[in-house]
């Protein structure tokens, strides 16, 4: 086998919210190809590294870099911010691999903002869940609205990845709008803004409250199951154990 690209989720950026085996790989390599915002992110130490980026939409294009870098015999990490299979590079990396059969890829896992939101907030992913994204921009809203729908119907937790941006200021209002066509208003939801970042800000809400509510592409929002309460200020989904509460 030839070269290997490393393909890293990096969770939130904070160096001390990667796993080892990321903060290892990045070290040991040459090459940093990644989005500029994720790029920004990352400590002096590592920008000392050769970095490559694309803009936006040009996915495709930061793939094939990583490719062509390693041809070269140079060590390519591919960065993600969360979790590279989670919205990330890695199936485009490896559909374009195709083409690079002497080239491996290794997939290392990273904390994706479903999980770090959930941890903020409290434990609003504690059964099942699905993790549901609001961006049109490779999936038709269509299949969207069926998904929340399905999701509604099925008594899921739902994450609700890229909620809003400038073009689509209203999705979370539109996503809010489907669910209650299923879901009570009082439905505890949350919201979390910048995980892990500076200027980190942590909601509770209920359903209805959350339909008003104005977020942007930096923002996780949760939405509970027909077990879930606000704890202490916590969202919490309960698992299912009996329980005696002594008072």
């Amino acid at each position: 086998m030839g070269n290997i690209i490393n393909v890293i989720g990096m969770g939130p950026g904070a160096e001390n919210m990667m796993t080892a085996m990321a903060k290892n790989a990045l070290e040991e390599s040459d090459v940093i190809v990644g989005y500029s915002v994720y790029l920004d992110l990352l400590s002096d130490k590592l920008k000392e590294k050769e970095l490559l980026s694309t803009p936006m939409k040009q996915e495709e294009k930061r793939c094939r870099l990583c490719f062509e870098k390693a041809i070269e015999g140079k060590k390519v990490s591919m960065i993600c911010s969360g979790d590279a299979g989670v919205y990330g590079m890695a199936s485009l990396m490896y559909e374009i691999g195709k083409e690079y059969s002497d080239i491996e890829l290794n997939i290392i896992p990273g904390i994706t903002a479903a999980i770090s939101g959930a941890a903020e907030l409290g434990a609003p992913l504690n059964h099942d869940f699905c993790v549901i994204s609001l961006s049109d921009l490779l999936t038709p809203w269509e299949k969207i609205e069926k998904r929340l729908e399905c999701a509604a119907i099925a008594d899921f937790a739902i994450a609700i990845y890229n909620p809003s941006s400038k073009k689509r200021y209203d999705y979370l209002k539109k996503a809010c709008d489907i669910l209650l066509r299923h879901i009570e208003k009082t439905r505890p939801c949350g919201y979390v803004v910048n995980i892990g970042r500076e200027g980190k800000k942590i909601y509770t809400c209920t359903l209805e409250e959350l339909k008003d509510i104005q977020v942007d592409m930096f923002t996780t929002v949760f939405v509970g199951n027909s077990t879930s309460e606000i704890v202490n200020g916590k969202l919490v989904t309960k698992r299912g154990y009996p329980v005696e509460i002594n008072e």
